[in-house]
């Protein structure tokens, strides 16, 4: 009986457990079938695009760069393709010894090295990184031989900017350059879009042009879909959309004119830029000294930035744009203009001249060469005489000055189509205030009325000045850009000027100004620089201090440092009747104005004019201020070639990319004053 409830008692256990066993089998299918609906049918859209993902990968087509031509098509920017040599940081175990073993098949400079670190310290670990640009076909051959020796390390084809004219043109023109860490941070904020049109893309305009027309010059980015093996390399092409390239910017520059002038400049500072005042075109953009873009293009190395950051002449400074002078008398014109709109002064008043002007106990004096007597307003701007513009400044007060010259565009921004450009000063009392928050003294007054004090202008707020006057009032933005072709539709995009409000002058008042500054060039102080010449001009000579001079203190320009003599200025307009150039040029310390920057106008004047372009005995001594009008035969501009930059040759007006050499392979891609006066 103990035994048949024994048995029963561990039959009730095997059933038990076969129960229990039969149950986990069922909880443990059903967990797979839920598992199974999970995965197959409510997770079915999404993992079905990571499968696809897993298998395909989206690659970015990085669009050619637009170009940049002159108004006449000569290329300034364009691209051309080279290959690189990449490493992919996250996939080397060690840097330094895979770059020592590739140095051994490929010349790896210094200056290569000190870039990849720099990039390096910027990037991602998993960005791939060139380590050595514009490989040479027997280079190549190298590495692909040698390539199973090196994991993470690639040959890429890249775009490369090119500036075929190099320094030519190099402040208004600007360079591209890599993607920094904090532009990347600042593209976060863009949108979606935005975002997506920089992947693959890195490189980005930094100054000039190529950054104030960076949306117009990028294009878009396309994608191509590939499927991919296990080992992630590319097995076919399912599906692209192409790129769209950038588009063309015409300028409205002469780039050849541009070219003359920074000539004429030689190793001289200073800044040159002339207007169209019929519609605010700028034909010519000029800063002293230049640089070359094409530096900045794989990123600059250290010892050439040094070079140029340290450089006493700052040749990194757009002194068109962003150096402010004290205008001298070059601002004499504008005063008189000032006194006639406002109704303090006309111009058959007559103020005598006797050299000096005393106010609050303080002398005022005139140049060494001004001559004393009586003088309206025309004789006053023809003989530049100061102490008719002193007695003139102290009658108006700085707050009427300011209130009749800022239409003018002084002391504040033109608006011009580059990013960067600074306002000047064009003093009240109201700016001093603000300035360092003390009152204005009568006796700052003064020194205004000659363009010294405190004003202190850039060129092309004098260009947009004169621009006005030789426009009898009619005002525009300047613009850089003429047009914007599209490369796609090869239409043309006209990028017209943004005409202001006309100043209500009245023409009767216009053209004492303009007949005065006519004076100048006939029978004042730039009568000699435009001896002989065909065409009738407006014009003023200005010699503007460098540095103050002490109560007492005379001023010589030949024992003067070099740095602190006066600067050379002049601002014009021609021809006279119809007005088709106003300009303001500035040569740093070169002293009087007739003597150095009057006669680069004249040239700019005969090339636009003439259809002349000068001599090369005329440029060279124009470059050392002894000249006046011009000398030797003059040449037809379409004679003379262009500058180019190393490698580069000029085709019918187009100037081309380098070509191949030993060490690249490039293609082309698509396409308080004391008296100065004078």
């Amino acid at each position: 009986m103990t035994e048949l409830k024994d048995l029963a008692r561990e039959l009730d256990r095997f059933r038990l457990r076969i129960l229990a066993a039969a149950l986990f089998v069922l909880i443990g299918f059903g967990l797979l079938t839920a598992r199974l609906v999970y995965l197959q049918v409510i997770k079915h859209d999404e993992l079905s695009l990571k499968a696809e993902a897993n298998r395909t990968a989206i690659v970015p087509i990085v669009p050619n760069r637009g170009r940049i031509v002159d108004r006449h098509g000569v290329v300034l920017a364009n691209n051309y393709t080279a290959y690189t040599l990449e490493i992919t940081p996250s996939k080397v175990d060690d840097l330094e010894a895979t770059i020592n073993a590739l140095a051994e098949l490929v010349e790896i400079r210094p200056s290569d090295r000190r870039r990849f670190k720099r990039q390096l310290e910027e990037s991602k670990s998993f960005e791939s990184l060139p380590i050595r640009n514009r490989l040479s076909e027997t280079e190549m051959a190298r590495f692909i031989a040698q390539r199973f020796r090196f994991p993470g390390v690639d040959i890429k084809a890249r775009l490369f900017r090119n500036y075929p004219l190099g320094d030519t043109g190099s402040h208004l023109i600007g360079y591209i350059g890599r993607i920094n860490q904090a532009e990347k941070l600042a593209m976060e904020d863009w949108d979606e879009d935005a975002q997506a049109n920089y992947r693959g893309t890195e490189y980005i305009g930094k100054l000039g042009l190529e950054q104030a027309y960076e949306s117009e010059l990028h294009g878009r980015t396309g994608v191509e879909q590939v499927e991919t093996s296990a080992g992630g390399r590319a097995v076919r092409r399912l599906d692209s959309k192409p790129s769209t390239p950038g588009n063309t910017l015409v300028l409205s520059i002469d780039i050849k004119l541009q070219a003359l002038v920074e000539r004429l400049f030689g190793e001289r500072r200073g800044a040159l830029v002339a207007i169209d005042p019929r519609n605010g075109e700028v034909l010519a953009f000029v800063s002293k000294p230049t640089f070359d873009p094409n530096l900045f293009v794989d990123g600059i190395d250290a010892d050439s930035w040094r070079e140029l950051n340290e450089d006493i002449d700052k040749p990194l400074l757009n002194r068109a744009l962003r150096g402010t002078y004290p205008p001298g008398s070059t601002f004499k014109p504008l005063m008189a203009m000032a006194a006639l709109n406002s109704g303090k002064r006309s111009p058959s008043t007559v103020i005598q001249d006797n050299l000096t002007y005393t106010f609050g106990g303080h002398t005022f004096g005139s140049p060494e060469t001004d001559r004393p007597g009586p003088k309206d307003m025309r004789a006053a701007i023809v003989t530049s005489s100061n102490v008719y513009f002193y007695s003139l400044a102290n009658e108006m007060g700085v707050d009427l000055i300011h209130d009749q010259l800022e239409p003018f565009g002084l002391g504040r921004k033109t608006d011009i189509d580059l990013q960067g450009e600074v306002a000047g000063v064009l003093p009240s009392t109201e700016w001093k205030r603000r300035r360092f928050n003390q009152k204005w003294y009568a006796g700052e007054t003064i020194s205004l009325g000659i363009g010294q004090g405190y004003n202190n202008f850039t060129m092309l707020q004098m260009a947009t000045a004169y621009a006005t006057i030789a426009s009898g009032g009619q005002r525009f933005k300047p613009r850089l850009v003429r047009e914007i072709e599209d490369v796609v539709k090869h239409d043309r995009r006209r990028i017209a000027s943004d005409a202001l409000d006309p100043l209500p002058l009245k023409p009767s008042d216009v053209g004492v100004i303009q007949n005065a500054m006519n004076g100048v060039t006939l029978e004042g102080t730039s009568r000699q620089v435009f001896m002989g010449a065909p065409y009738q001009s407006g014009g003023k000579t200005g010699t503007a201090q460098a540095v103050g001079l002490k109560a007492g203190e005379k001023y010589s320009s030949i024992k003067a440092d070099e740095r602190k003599r006066d600067h050379s200025l002049y601002v014009a307009f021609a021809p006279m009747q119809q007005p088709t150039v106003a300009l303001a040029v500035i040569v740093e310390n070169a002293g009087w104005g007739s003597a150095s920057a009057a006669p680069i106008a004249r040239r700019v004047f005969d090339y636009l004019l003439l259809d002349q372009y000068p001599s090369e005995e005329d440029i060279a001594k124009t470059q050392q201020g002894q000249t006046f009008a011009p000398i030797g035969t003059p040449r037809k501009p379409a004679d003379v070639p262009l500058p180019t930059g190393p490698g580069a040759s000029v085709t019918m007006g187009v100037v081309a990319p380098p070509e191949p050499t030993a060490s690249a392979t490039a293609v082309a891609a698509p396409a308080p004053a004391s008296g100065a006066s004078r």
